[in-house]
């Protein structure tokens, strides 16, 4: 018999407790043993209990959430499932619980909604599930002399003092990615230049979160971030991330790529779904593309990624041993969808390659970028 995935709920709400162990002890495969009213509680029943998973509320007496898993993964990492209210609070300290470690997050249902709670069982039980078998890293934080990450103060000055480029993009860029994905967005982001084409991008998360991880983006990129608007501009040195609960894809209207926001069906259990988006970039951008896949449970992405390679695109994946879930970018290599496999460090060093290869190629048959519109 498989062993079943012990869990601990850490929540100083008694009806809370109940209400959660109840949705997760209804999945046979799942076994809650026991709960915990603050983090000093939970210090001690961690190391009782040795559980598997921890779900952890963020306001807690004593001890708040994030100051807990701060310690917990410095100093005992293991997969951590905040819950969290689907609040612009709530988005910023869940956004600050990934950045710590944390796998993912819930929101909270309300005690006294019936069909709220109805709604999130089924996410609860398989986020808790997909944590259990996500890779987990010690949390290193960057000392104050190494000079930590880029100041938000410094990267607005460099953008303010980069001259805007009006004219459209020949190439796009798009990146899908789901658990572990907002960490790892950040690093790519990160270490691209300014000068980079533009790019879309689905993350699977809620609608509340969208807009505050783009805005947490353009503060850790030299690239200009935002939130993806319906029929908006697409431009180069810009990213454009799919708003919660919609799909983004890619249309042309005259000469220039622009950003369509729908409503429509989910798609792998997703919405915003990375296939659509990657479907559309393959039938709009075709060979003048490269598609990237990064971590996230599950398979969405990999169907498009194979369309984007088959429209002439370039496509690459993350590696298992850097994606805290290796389902999507997994599915995406097994599919053939993908050329190559790169360990998260290395992804915007390749999409850099790509894309100078390409303006190369496209320079050499006589087309300079500057000249052309898509």
């Amino acid at each position: 018999m498989e062993k079943r995935i012990r869990v601990l709920i850490v929540d100083d709400s008694a009806v809370m407790c109940k209400l959660l162990s109840g949705i997760l002890s209804s999945d046979p495969q799942i076994e809650v043993v026991g709960t915990a009213p603050d983090p000093y509680v939970a210090r001690e029943k961690i190391k009782l209990l040795n559980p598997d998973v921890l779900t952890l509320d963020v306001e807690m007496p004593r001890m708040d959430g994030l100051a807990f898993l701060r310690n917990l993964m410095r100093l005992r990492p293991m997969p951590v499932v905040m819950c969290s209210t689907l609040t612009q609070r709530g988005a910023a300290v869940a956004l600050d619980a990934l950045a710590l470690g944390a796998i993912d997050f819930i929101a909270k249902p309300r005690v006294d909604d019936q069909g709220s709670i109805a709604g999130l069982a089924q996410e609860t039980i398989f986020k808790v599930k997909m944590a259990a078998h996500a890779r987990v890293q010690p949390l290193i934080e960057p000392s104050p002399a190494s000079g930590g990450e880029r100041d938000a103060s410094d990267t607005a000055r460099l953008k303010r003092n980069r001259s805007v480029q009006a004219a459209t993009t020949d190439q796009i860029i798009a990146i899908g990615a789901s658990t572990g994905g907002t960490e790892a967005i950040k690093d790519v982001l990160g270490r691209l230049p300014a000068d980079m084409p533009a790019i879309v991008i689905v993350q699977h998360i809620p609608k509340a979160f969208s807009g505050p991880f783009a805005v947490r983006m353009n503060d850790s990129s030299e690239l200009v971030v935002c939130e993806a608007c319906d029929r908006q501009s697409i431009l180069p040195g810009h990213v454009y991330i799919a708003p919660g609960d919609q799909h983004l894809t890619v249309a042309r209207e005259g000469g220039h790529y622009q950003c369509r926001i729908t409503d429509g069906e989910c798609v792998n259990r997703h919405r915003p779904s990375v296939d659509v988006l990657f479907r559309s970039v393959a039938e709009i951008a075709g060979c003048n593309s490269v598609g990237v896949l990064l971590t996230g449970m599950g398979r969405d992405g990999a169907e498009g990624l194979k369309a984007m390679r088959d429209s002439g695109a370039s496509t690459i994946a993350q590696d298992e041993n850097t994606s805290v879930v290796w389902g999507m970018p997994g599915a995406a290599w097994k599919l053939g969808a993908a050329q190559s496999l790169h360990a998260l460090p290395q992804i915007a060093e390749r999409i850099v390659t790509l894309v100078t290869a390409h303006e190369n190629n496209m320079r050499g048959a006589g087309l300079d970028r500057r000249a052309r519109t898509p």
